[in-house]
């Protein structure tokens, strides 16, 4: 079931609130700490036909109750009397408000500056607590900005217990644990009406968990590939993926996370059964600590960008280098089946992506020559790969043809280690394979100075096809593009 928490401040527009919700989640949350005067729990139950859960929080607890206690439990048990589906109430008061009728009691623990579980014993303390309480459904609020934050949260969920759980993330990954709730068997997952109405920071909306995540169609057998990050352009690729799988009655997700150490990532996501992840595509390469293996493209340090557990190793593999080559030889165009034979090209980068791409150039017959901000790293890549070094000082009295941009923390300008603009000139053609969906601004650049471009969008549309294809085992289907936008 989908939550949504409303917030009404007056009694005439509380029922309003209702109605908007009901429209489109399965259970509303009522809060009442803020509002400014009492409410008619009868008539605004009777308003909607959907349960309401009631609650009113204090401002520890992340509420906006202003009075004192014994008011607050006074508006409690008098909200019981009216019988709503379900009532919150914390663990420290639950005692003092009695079950009535046939409202259920969910009992939550909220820490709003640190997780609970650092040490060991704490979740099951609460869990007995709750249970001595009378408790139906347990609800834990903590922080969640990273999967270590919400490790213990996701461990509760995750493991089968006597009473069931439900969690409200504070951070990006309260995304992460309403998704895995949802798979293992969480009451509800909490959800915002609509943007402008999140309850923290990152809250996915409704319409967020039905056209991004497919939430509706995540079941006990759901598979769930890992996605490093939060932005735009992973969120656009993430709902992609997920509507085509779903489309295809593929059972498996794509799930938004991020993470601060790579030391027990592999522990926590075989613990929660997650089958691979996707990396920051050319941002960064944090998964090629993690391979136990690689394939042979990448030797022993190119960029990792998508990991997947193949029995009982990790395996690496790099997706963003094949279409980014791939992507190349399109726009080259030309009659030979290896546009880039014979064809000069530059690979401005040091790193293991520029590594991977003066393996893929190499591997189509283009004469590659490498560049980079840090001569001395320049020069040991291009040994290793027996190709042409550029010092900076004679790059502008370099001529080439393709002109690959392989480091994202390039700059433009005059200083050592940095680009100056004056040597994006055409006839280049230009490609920034660490500019994601959008323009970089070297690529910016260049598209000013009239230089030809590889189109960062076709670039991204080629790795999306990739990775689609690297973890289904089949195409995407035609028209995707236009879907996204």
């Amino acid at each position: 079931m989908i939550c949504i928490s409303v917030t009404p401040q007056s009694r005439r527009f509380a029922k309003a609130d209702l109605l908007n919700a009901s429209r489109q989640c399965d259970l509303i949350e009522l809060c009442l700490d803020h509002l400014v005067k009492p409410p008619d729990m009868d008539d605004l139950l009777a308003a909607v036909d959907k349960p309401v859960l009631v609650s009113c929080r204090r401002s520890q607890d992340g509420g906006q109750w202003k009075a004192g206690e014994e008011e607050r439990l006074t508006l409690l048990r008098q909200a019981i009397v009216a019988e709503p589906a379900w009532i919150e109430l914390d663990l420290d008061i639950a005692g003092k408000v009695p079950r009535f009728g046939k409202t259920k009691r969910v009992i939550s623990y909220t820490s709003l500056y640190e997780p609970l579980g650092r040490t060991k014993g704490e979740i099951d303390e609460v869990f007995d607590r709750a249970k001595d309480a009378g408790a139906d459904v347990v609800k834990f609020t903590w922080p969640t900005e990273t999967l270590e934050a919400a490790w213990p949260l996701l461990s509760a969920v995750s493991q089968k217990r006597e009473l069931p759980v439900v969690g409200m993330g504070l951070g990006r990954c309260g995304l992460t644990f309403s998704l895995l709730g949802r798979k293992y068997g969480s009451p509800w997952i909490y959800a915002a009406l609509e943007k402008g109405m999140e309850a923290y920071e990152g809250q996915p909306t409704v319409a967020d968990l039905d056209e991004i995540h497919r939430w509706r169609s995540i079941g006990p057998g759901t598979k769930f590939i890992a996605v490093d990050g939060f932005d735009e352009s992973t969120m656009t690729m993430v709902a992609v993926f997920n509507r085509s799988a779903e489309s295809a009655g593929l059972d498996v997700r794509w799930l938004p996370l991020t993470w601060e150490r790579s030391d027990r990532l592999k522990q926590m996501l075989e613990v929660l059964k997650i089958q691979g992840v996707i990396g920051w595509l050319g941002q960064t390469d944090r998964l090629g600590e993690l391979a136990e293996s690689r394939e042979e493209a990448l030797g022993a340090d190119g960029s990792v960008d998508l990991l997947l557990k193949k029995k009982d190793d990790w395996s690496g593999f790099g997706c963003l280098w094949r279409s980014a080559v791939l992507r190349l030889e399109e726009v080259l165009g030309g009659d030979s089946d290896r546009p880039l034979d014979r064809r000069n090209v530059l690979v401005i980068g040091t790193g293991s992506l520029a590594r991977t791409m003066v393996f893929g150039i190499g591997r189509r017959r283009g004469l590659v020559s490498v560049a980079g901000a840090d001569d001395q790293a320049a020069q040991q890549l291009a040994a290793d790969a027996e190709v042409r070094f550029v010092p900076g000082q004679n790059l502008y009295d370099t001529l080439a043809d393709v002109v690959v941009l392989a480091d994202p923390e390039l700059l433009l300008g005059a200083r050592r280690g940095e680009l100056n603009p004056s040597f994006l000139r055409p006839p280049m053609l230009v490609m920034d394979v660490a500019a994601g969906r959008d323009d970089s601004k070297v690529l910016s650049e260049a598209r000013s100075r009239g230089c030809t471009l590889v189109e960062p969008a076709g670039v991204w549309t080629s790795v999306v096809e990739s990775l689609y294809r690297s973890i289904t085992g089949s195409d995407l289907p035609s028209g995707w593009e236009t879907a996204t936008g």
